[in-house]
C-alpha cells in the first residue's frame, strides 16, 4: 500500500494554493474526493489561460492529477445530504475559501463532528478564521506585498517584485498538508477530530523567518540586495559572465579560498580585508568590485567546470526550459506522463514528497462531475434509485436533474 492509501479526503478546493497542498497527498495515495459545484463550472483552475479548451486547462492538470472529482450542489437540501454521507465515511474535509466562508457553509469541526467525531476540518485560507482580516480574500500577489516580501525582492535600485512563482501559494499548501497529516495522527490516536485554522498570511509572516527575528530582536531592517546576494554572506550571489550569468556561494570559508584559487586571485585569501565572514561583509562593495570584473571574462561553462571541480556551490542561472532539459530533474524523475483524452500524452512534475521507494502511480486531473459513478456506487453504497432521487432533487446540478446521473460502475 502507499503510504496514505486508506485515508480518504473530502476537498472543497478552488485554483492554486488548495489544490496544489492535496495534490502531493494524492500522489502519495490518498482519496481526493473534489466537491465542485456545478453552478459556477466547477474548479475555476478549469479556465485558466493561456492553454485551455473547454473545461480542460494545463493550469488544472498541474494541481489535480490522481484525483477525483464530484459535482455536487450544497446549496440544495440534497447536496448537503450527499455531503454528509461522505463526511461520515471520510477523514478529513478540506477547503481553501475566504475565512468566513466554512462558517457559513457549515464544514468546521463542531458543524460535523455529530456525523464523524474523528473528522478533521483544514481550511486553508487568506487570512485566517480569526482576526480583522478574516472576511478579506487573500491572494499570492496580495499576500507577498503585505508581508514584506515584495519589498525585499528585485534590485536596489528597482520597484518592488514578487518572486518568479506564488510560493506563498504554494508554501500554504504545504503548510496545508502537514496540517492536516498532522491533525489526522491525532484523531486516529485519540478519536477526535478538530479544526485546522491554516492561512496564506500566517505562512507568508511566519517565512520572514531570520530577517523577521534579526528585526524583532535587534531592528533589523531588510533591504534588497544587488545581484540577489546574500544578505550577510560575501561573496553569494549571481555574476554575469561572458554569455550569461551563475550563481556562486561561498556559504563555509573553505568555499571562499578555494574560489580564489579558482580564480586566479589567491592573494585575497590573505588579504585581511576579507579574510573572516564579517570582514567580507563589511568590504563587500571592495570585494565584489574585485571579483565582478574577473567572471567576465569567460563564459558561463567556462566557469562551472573548474567551479565543480573544486566543489564550489554554484549553477548556471538557468531559464525553465534549461532546468526541466537538467540531466538532474531526468535522473530523479521529476517528469511524468499521463493520458488525457484532449491532451493525449500529457507531461506533468512530479511531487518532490518522497515516502519509500515506491514511484507512485499517476493518473490525469478529473474532468468535472467525471466520478459521479464512483463516489455514490464504491465510496456510498447507495444504490441506483436512492441516486436518481437524489439528481432529481437537485444534488448534483441542474445538467444530471435534468438527464440523470451515469449508472454506477
Amino acid at each position: 500500500m502507499r503510504p496514505l492509501e486508506d485515508v480518504r479526503i473530502v476537498s472543497l478546493e478552488q485554483y492554486g494554493a488548495g489544490p496544489f497542498g492535496s495534490l502531493h497527498l494524492a500522489d502519495l495515495g490518498a482519496e481526493i474526493i473534489k466537491i465542485e459545484d456545478p453552478r459556477t463550472g466547477g474548479d475555476v483552475g478549469r479556465y485558466v489561460p493561456p492553454y485551455a479548451e473547454g473545461e480542460d486547462s494545463l493550469f488544472h492538470e498541474a494541481f489535480n492529477r490522481n484525483k477525483r472529482s464530484v459535482s455536487v450542489d450544497l446549496s440544495t437540501e440534497a447536496g448537503r445530504t450527499v455531503f454528509e454521507e461522505l463526511v461520515r465515511v471520510s477523514d478529513a474535509v478540506y477547503s481553501n475559501l475566504r475565512g468566513d466562508v466554512p462558517a457559513k457553509l457549515r464544514i468546521t469541526y463542531d458543524d460535523l463532528k455529530h456525523l464523524n467525531p474523528r473528522i478533521v476540518c483544514c481550511s486553508l485560507t487568506g487570512f485566517g478564521m480569526t482576526g480583522p482580516r478574516s472576511k478579506e480574500p487573500g491572494y499570492d500577489y496580495i499576500l507577498q506585498g503585505l508581508a514584506g516580501w515584495m519589498d525585499l525582492t528585485g534590485e536596489p535600485d528597482g520597484p518592488p517584485a514578487k518572486s518568479g512563482l506564488s510560493l506563498v501559494d504554494y508554501s500554504g499548501g504545504y503548510v496545508a498538508a502537514l496540517s492536516m497529516i498532522a491533525a489526522l495522527h491525532a484523531a486516529r490516536r485519540d478519536g477526535i477530530g478538530m479544526d485546522c485554522d491554516v492561512s496564506l498570511y500566517d505562512t507568508a509572516i511566519s517565512m520572514l523567518t531570520y530577517p523577521g527575528v534579526w528585526h524583532l530582536n535587534a531592528g533589523f531592517a531588510p533591504s534588497r540586495t544587488r545581484h540577489s546576494a546574500h544578505p550577510s554572506l560575501v561573496p553569494f550571489q549571481n555574476f554575469r559572465a561572458k554569455d550569461g550569468w551563475l550563481v556562486v556561494g561561498c556559504a563555509k570559508e573553505k568555499f571562499w579560498r578555494r574560489l580564489t584559487a579558482v580564480l586566479d586571485r589567491s592573494d585575497l585569501a590573505d588579504d585581511p580585508r576579507f579574510a573572516t565572514f564579517a570582514d567580507r561583509q563589511r568590504n563587500a562593495a571592495d570585494l565584489l568590485a574585485l571579483l565582478e570584473p574577473l567572471f567576465l571574462d569567460r563564459t558561463v561553462a567556462e566557469w562551472l567546470e573548474p567551479l565543480y571541480a573544486a566543489s564550489i556551490p554554484c549553477a548556471p542561472v538557468n531559464d525553465v526550459a534549461a532546468a526541466l532539459a537538467e540531466p538532474h530533474t531526468a535522473a530523479r524523475g521529476l517528469v511524468v506522463e499521463t493520458e488525457h483524452p484532449r491532451y493525449g500524452t500529457l507531461k506533468n512534475l512530479a511531487s518532490p514528497v518522497r515516502a519509500g521507494s515506491e514511484p507512485p502511480a499517476y493518473r490525469r486531473a478529473p474532468r468535472r462531475g467525471e466520478d459521479l459513478a464512483h463516489v455514490t456506487s464504491e465510496v456510498l453504497g447507495l444504490t441506483g434509485e436512492r441516486v436518481a432521487e437524489l439528481a432529481a432533487a437537485g444534488a448534483f446540478g441542474p445538467e444530471q436533474a435534468a438527464t440523470g446521473p451515469e449508472p454506477a460502475a
